[in-house]
């Protein structure tokens, strides 16, 4: 008899520290677990207004961005054609609106049959409401209504942010002035 409780004991002691394991893998598991993004509300959402004024040679005091890199001769989309910015940010559609950060990065035309670019940018916050920067990258397949950009990350208030930017060419004046609606969701925040 004392031998089989001896042996219960063994037994129980190899299996406490196995059953721990266990609940504590599906613990966390279950709270790793990640809720769809479509299911998910953001943390932090807000629209802002991007305007960029491309400068055409003869208005550089006004000109936010500048052609860098001529496009190329393949096709008549602006193919090659690379763009840097510094774009002011503001809360309404207006231009003359004080801005609450700039949008500084660049763009790149990169289909040969159709508008669309690519995008690379810090949106750097230089208002009281906001402080920090958010970065922000992706494809802008500009024949659609709306576009997501990923946001990568970020610092001060939006210290390592991840998220969804979704663009929508709110006016377009030509080749030389546009206004993007930005509605930006950041679902990670810190």
């Amino acid at each position: 008899m004392r031998g089989e409780t001896s042996k219960k004991l063994a037994l129980s002691f190899i299996l406490f520290p196995i059953l721990i394991i266990i609940a504590l893998s599906s613990q966390s598991t279950l709270a790793s677990k990640k809720l769809p993004l479509n299911e998910k509300s953001p943390c932090k959402r807000f629209v802002l207004y991007y305007h960029d004024t491309l400068f055409n040679g003869t208005d550089a005091a006004n000109a936010t961005s500048a052609t860098v890199a001529n496009k190329t001769r393949l096709g008549d989309f602006n193919f090659g054609m690379l763009v840097v910015f510094d774009d002011p940010m503001t809360k309404d559609n207006h231009l003359l609106s004080p801005p609450v950060g700039r949008a500084q990065g660049f763009f790149f035309y990169d289909k040969k049959n159709e508008y669309n670019a690519w995008f690379a940018f810090t949106l750097v916050f230089n208002s009281s409401e906001y402080k920090g920067t958010l970065n922000i990258m992706g494809a802008d397949l500009m024949p659609q209504k709306t576009r997501d950009l990923s946001v990568v990350g970020g610092t001060g208030d939006f210290f390592m942010a991840r998220g969804i930017v979704t663009i929508e060419t709110d006016t377009l004046q030509g080749d030389f002035y546009f206004r993007l609606k930005m509605d930006i969701k950041l679902y990670e925040c810190y």
